[in-house]
């Protein structure tokens, strides 16, 4: 009896705010009118974009109630309402995720009132259960009936919410060429850097090199030591310019990933941080490894994460975790830093995105003020 009164009043709890948020589309169905009414008049046709929007807040809060009782998550599939009144317009009215809205709006509008059933289910259910258990010795009968109720609600709710194929192939055009802007971007940043680290670095010491091996020449047959401490000056200039280049090189892809794949790489990368890094792996030594793309988006994300826990943070020690699920590769950066991560200060945390983004993948930071710092990737691909 204790379990059935705790899952009856789980589900009041569900339908009470279900109730809440029908009494609430009850309201706004005369704001919608009023919208609908202003826009076929002109007056007031600046309104539907907004309309739309608060449409959308009033279905996700309502996706989210129906899956903290499902346990499923309901997907959202929408355009981005930005620009100019014209193309704000456009995109509110031809949206379908603005159809599937209205559909739910307006059968919520009919079975909303059903989750005032609960009402009478409880004086009724503690008095029949109440009796069937004390003295007949039986299961309850009438308040299961309240749990009932709210699986029902629910999978309504998440039937008329769920977007049609066509909003989610929408949804996922426009998330495409999101993420191809965003790796035409992070190409252009990386050869600009490329670039200017070749001007700046490698070919600013060729030059140097090139005129002291030109004044070694002349200095040679007048004075030998001259031209001796030009070369030698020439030489030391030669060994830098190579660094410089090496140094580009592991920019675009580390050697050492292909010499010694992720981990082995890794554990390299921790070595030279600065930090002490604890690398835990569940990568299998003699198993397939990721394709390359991954491997290197992978390493440049643990290389970044740990430059700014050694810049940033003010700890002295970090972990990197890396994990092969079905799907593809979890990596995951901590540090006991002070934490307040402000994602807008810098581009680090901007490339990074940009990176994963680029293979399909996602990103999540939490870095609360005080710390811990932690950023998980998941970076799918097929083993």
């Amino acid at each position: 009896m204790r379990a059935t009164l705790r899952q009856a009043a789980r589900a009041t709890v569900h339908l009470f705010l279900a109730a809440a948020m029908a009494f609430g589309s009850y309201i706004f169905i005369t704001v919608l009118l009023i919208a609908a009414t202003g826009a076929v008049t002109g007056v007031g046709i600046w309104l539907l974009p907004e309309t739309v929007l608060l449409i959308r807040r009033i279905a996700g809060a309502k996706r989210r109630l129906t899956a903290s009782w499902t346990g499923r998550e309901i997907p959202e599939a929408y355009r981005t309402v930005t620009g100019p009144l014209r193309e704000r317009l456009r995109t509110a009215v031809g949206d379908p995720g603005t159809l599937t809205d209205l559909r739910w709006m307006g059968a919520y509008y009919a079975y909303g009132w059903l989750t005032l059933l609960m009402l009478p289910l409880w004086p009724a259910g503690l008095l029949v259960d109440g009796v069937r258990r004390a003295l007949l010795g039986r299961e309850a009968l009438v308040l299961p009936l309240l749990v009932r109720l709210a699986d029902l609600e629910a999978g309504w709710s998440a039937a008329l919410l769920s977007p049609s194929p066509k909003a989610l192939l929408a949804s996922r055009v426009e998330q495409l060429t999101a993420t191809r802007a965003d790796a035409v971007a992070a190409h252009g940043a990386e050869l600009r850097r490329i670039e200017r680290d070749l001007h700046d670095g490698a070919q600013a010491r060729l030059v140097a090199l090139s005129m002291r091996i030109g004044l070694a020449q002349r200095a040679y047959g007048a004075d030998p030591d001259t031209a001796r401490k030009l070369l030698t000056d020439a030489q030391d200039q030669a060994e830098e310019a190579l660094t410089e280049l090496r140094h580009v090189v592991r920019g675009i892809h580390p050697p050492i990933l292909t010499d010694r794949g992720l981990e082995g790489a890794v554990r390299a990368l921790a070595g030279s941080s600065g930090l002490g890094v604890t690398v835990r792996t569940g990568l299998l030594p003699d198993g397939p490894r990721a394709p390359a793309a991954v491997e290197a988006a992978a390493y440049f994300v643990i290389a970044e994460a740990l430059t700014n826990a050694a810049k940033y943070s003010g700890s002295d020690r970090a972990e990197v975790v890396l994990a092969r699920s079905r799907t593809g590769l979890s990596v995951r950066v901590r540090d006991e830093g002070c934490g307040g991560v402000d994602e807008s200060a810098g581009s680090g945390l901007l490339g990074m995105r940009r990176r994963v983004a680029a293979l399909d993948g996602t990103v999540r930071v939490s870095s609360p003020v005080g710390g811990p710092t932690v950023i998980e990737v998941e970076l799918p691909c097929v083993w």
